[in-house]
């Protein structure tokens, strides 16, 4: 094989992000060692120009329709204009006659409506953006939709969640296709955060809406994801805030549909995994760091979490096996308050 042929379809109102995800990180693999190197086309109805999403018109550099296989990657870009795709009987019918021509068969975001329409996610399990799992779910029945993971894999058939998944499904690709070195060569050279693992939730605590406007509510949110490693038992906090302990969890499950327990489990967790991909520290030191304490407590925590233990995820999302530790932050992108990071330093 002297190359690998990949085929991104847009349409109008395509979002230009989920089709520059994967066409920088394709071209930029082939600059990085990609051997053989990826052949990238972006294709539209006719040939025509599109115009994206943003306004922005792109140049198609191919007809959809004059397509022919065998191809190594056929995906599907998404966008505010899926629907119009979803329900274009040229778009759907070609998508379907490239799919058997291809190795692998892929969408991004909204993308997954088209390849749902062309049959090809019948009795598979897939994700999409999850503002839209939804009525992904009810216009096909047959798909098994799952708004969690960034992306998913069933057989040679892979769905990502939405715009900047598309980074973290074609840099799972390049991985598969020419080796971790290779992707994260091409990650450093993208200076995106980090490569994450499909399983790894689209929405966290630190990029969901602010979980209410009750002010309380707020305050002790603030302080937890703030204090990982000070003492947040529900009596504990609600002593703080002056309120009783049932009156606290009712407040939590009113305005976050979690006890206050959970989510100080949730938000630990994930202020261990972001540690784990952003520094070199000990696992006993991002134990400690996050208030597990002791790294078998972690441990369990992750695998409930995301399904995987620590190591594990550290060895697949971390940006620092090539460099010195980054010096570790709080989850949210601020320092913690108090004097946190200097006890769990001295812990260290």
């Amino acid at each position: 094989m002297s190359e690998r042929r990949v085929i991104v379809v847009g349409y109008d109102a395509a979002e230009l992000l989920d089709i520059a995800c994967v066409t920088t990180t394709l071209v930029m693999a082939n600059t990085q060692g990609a051997a053989p190197p990826y052949h990238v086309r972006m294709v539209t109805p006719g040939g025509h120009p599109i115009v994206c999403g943003t306004g922005l018109t792109l140049q198609a550099q191919e007809a959809l329709e004059r397509v022919t296989g065998p191809l190594d990657t056929l995906i599907v870009s998404g966008g505010i204009g899926h629907r119009a795709a979803a329900g274009n009987r040229l778009i759907v019918a070609h998508v379907r006659r490239l799919a058997r021509e291809s190795r692998r068969v892929a969408s991004v975001c909204t993308g997954a409506d088209v390849l749902a329409s062309a049959g090809l996610l019948d009795g598979r399990r897939a994700t999409t953006h999850w503002q839209w799992a939804d009525a992904l779910a009810a216009r096909h029945p047959g798909v098994t939709v799952d708004p969690g993971p960034i992306f998913v894999r069933d057989g040679n058939t892979y769905t990502a969640a939405g715009v900047t998944s598309a980074l973290d499904l074609t840099l799972s690709f390049v991985e598969d296709d020419h080796g971790a070195e290779v992707a994260r060569k091409v990650a450093q050279h993208l200076v995106t955060y980090l490569q994450r693992p499909g399983n790894q939730a689209q929405m966290s605590m630190y990029t969901a809406t602010p979980p209410s406007d009750n002010a309380l509510v707020r305050q002790i949110v603030d302080h937890v994801t703030g204090n990982l490693d000070a003492d947040l038992a529900s009596s504990t906090l609600a002593a703080g805030a002056g309120v009783s302990e049932r009156h606290l969890t009712r407040l939590f499950l009113r305005h976050l549909g979690q006890t206050p327990a959970r989510f100080v489990r949730r938000a630990r967790t994930e202020g261990a995994a972001h540690l784990l991909a952003s520094t070199s520290l000990p696992m006993s030191a991002v134990a400690n760091r996050c208030g597990f304490g002791t790294t078998e407590t972690l441990r369990q925590a992750f695998v409930d979490r995301y399904g995987i233990p620590p190591s594990r995820y550290r060895s697949t999302a971390s940006t620092t096996r090539s460099g010195p530790a980054v010096p570790a932050r709080h989850p949210g992108g601020q320092e913690p308050s108090g004097d946190v990071s200097s006890r769990a330093s001295r812990r260290a």
